[in-house]
């Protein structure tokens, strides 16, 4: 009979040690070391795959040497889904969708399986929580029909193994890794080392047989992708699909693309009969903004290679406690201090003493330097009481002594603030030069913070 040895595994980043730990030495974390009960005769550990195809052991060869060729892949009927992937589906990938529960993350997998299973594509959709009926009552309900969609409930990897291979599909759903268990490892399905050995084995299916594979992963009340960090090292592709369950907008974000770009991010819309692309998300972000309200702002936000116009609300008043309050939603709290600490120091506005509550409309995550003057001027507007002008969009990175700085991609920027109708662009002086601006529209080149207050709140 086979020896049972016992082990600790951090599920942060797989460490491993022979006794608990509350620190873990490998990445300085608390209290992330769980216990894991293992075979000593029978398993296996799981490995890398290198992301080759044929089956024919590689050689170093010279990088000059080394032909390259355009990765095949498979388009969706969602342009946002193919925007994320890098321009659609790649064959012999892994992809990891992460999301809170409910977030709709089967109803997207589902959708687009059936959208590549009408194209010809042969779809083999994997639950391992829901059963078969279940799932074929979500169908019913998205309108998802056709014979070359197969649905299989099963949580055995090696039953899922001999059905891949016996059914030959282009493109496998798991839903999700972490119900998914190898019966030579000895631990409970969820654990560190049966996610770890079922998603090597799921990137060895990919990449030997060239099955594009998406898995469903769960996540941590902090938001991360639930189980060792390594299984985002070993898949192609990381995506999060973001929301709050009690709106209707969704947001499908890249974190990892060894296919394309890590900035970009798709929008859809959550209805009855499933989620639908939304075409103009500025225009969605901006529909409900009240007119003359202080401390509103529209900035013009780069999320990959798309422009798109958020509003930024801001609330100051004075503070009833000793240390004034700094809230923020959508963005972070830090550079919401950073920039009213140069507020009061470069411009004299007294917000020592004040309340700062800070929020992006629509449940976007902004996090690039470009925000900066918005938020600059949200602020001062809701101080001062002054509203800004609805026509008004405000681009710019502001730095510690007060000065205004270039951005990048501000052609696209301020032709996104044109095609919804703005009339004045306020931004970084050096960025006036090199590009031809869009008809009907006035650019107010600024130099410092105070400058873009004058224009904005005195002009």
């Amino acid at each position: 009979m086979a020896k049972r040895k016992t082990k600790f595994m951090c599920q942060e980043c797989g460490y491993e040690s022979p006794k608990w730990m509350g620190k873990c030495p490998g990445c300085g974390q608390w209290n992330k070391m769980v216990e894991e009960t293992e075979s000593s005769g029978g398993g296996r550990k799981g490995a890398f795959i290198h992301s080759n195809t044929t089956g024919i052991k590689p050689k170093a060869t010279p990088i000059t040497s080394i032909e390259t060729i355009s990765e095949p892949r498979i388009h969706t009927e969602m342009r946002e889904l193919n925007r994320v992937l890098g321009g659609g589906v790649v064959k012999g990938s892994l992809v990891l969708i992460g999301g809170d529960p409910g977030i709709g993350k089967s109803t997207l997998l589902l959708q687009v399986s059936f959208q590549l299973a009408k194209i010809g594509q042969s779809v083999l959709y994997i639950s391992g929580e829901e059963s078969m009926r279940q799932t074929k009552l979500r169908a019913d309900r998205l309108g998802v029909a056709s014979d070359n969609l197969l649905v299989y409930s099963e949580t055995n990897l090696e039953e899922i193994s001999l059905t891949i291979e016996k059914n030959d599909p282009d493109f496998v759903i798991v839903d999700s890794i972490q119900t998914v268990y190898h019966p030579e490892v000895t631990s409970a399905p969820g654990s560190v080392s049966q996610v770890r050995e079922c998603t090597a084995e799921l990137m060895r299916i990919a990449k030997t047989k060239g099955v594009a594979i998406f898995i469903v992963g769960h996540v941590t009340k902090e938001g991360s992708i639930a189980g060792p960090r390594l299984l985002e090292h070993m898949v192609d592709t990381v995506l999060y699909f973001e929301g709050e369950r009690h709106h209707t907008y969704r947001i499908l974000r890249a974190v990892k693309n060894r296919f394309g770009s890590t900035n970009e991010m798709g929008i859809f819309e959550m209805k009855e009969a499933g989620l639908e692309e939304v075409a103009n998300p500025s225009e969605i972000f901006l529909e409900e903004r009240s007119q003359g309200a202080s401390g509103s702002t529209v900035v013009a936000s780069m999320e990959g290679t798309r422009p798109v116009l958020v509003e930024i609300q801001a609330l100051i008043s004075p503070t009833s406690f000793g240390n004034p309050r700094r809230m923020a939603t959508g963005i972070d709290h830090n550079r919401v201090s950073l920039l009213m600490a140069v507020l009061e120091k470069r411009v004299g506005l007294l917000l020592a003493n004040q309340d700062a509550y800070l929020k992006v409309a629509g449940g976007v995550k902004l996090d690039e330097p470009a925000i900066d003057l918005a938020i600059a001027v949200s602020i001062a507007s809701s101080f001062r009481d002054k509203p800004t002008r609805a026509s008004d969009c405000i681009i710019g990175e502001v730095g510690l002594t007060g000065e205004v700085r270039r951005v990048s991609r501000i052609e696209q920027r301020v032709q996104e603030a044109a095609k919804l109708g703005f009339e004045r662009v306020i931004l970084p002086e050096n960025n006036l030069g090199g590009w031809t601006c869009p008809p009907g529209i006035t650019l107010i080149g600024v130099t410092s913070v105070s400058e873009a207050l004058k224009a904005v709140l005195e002009g």
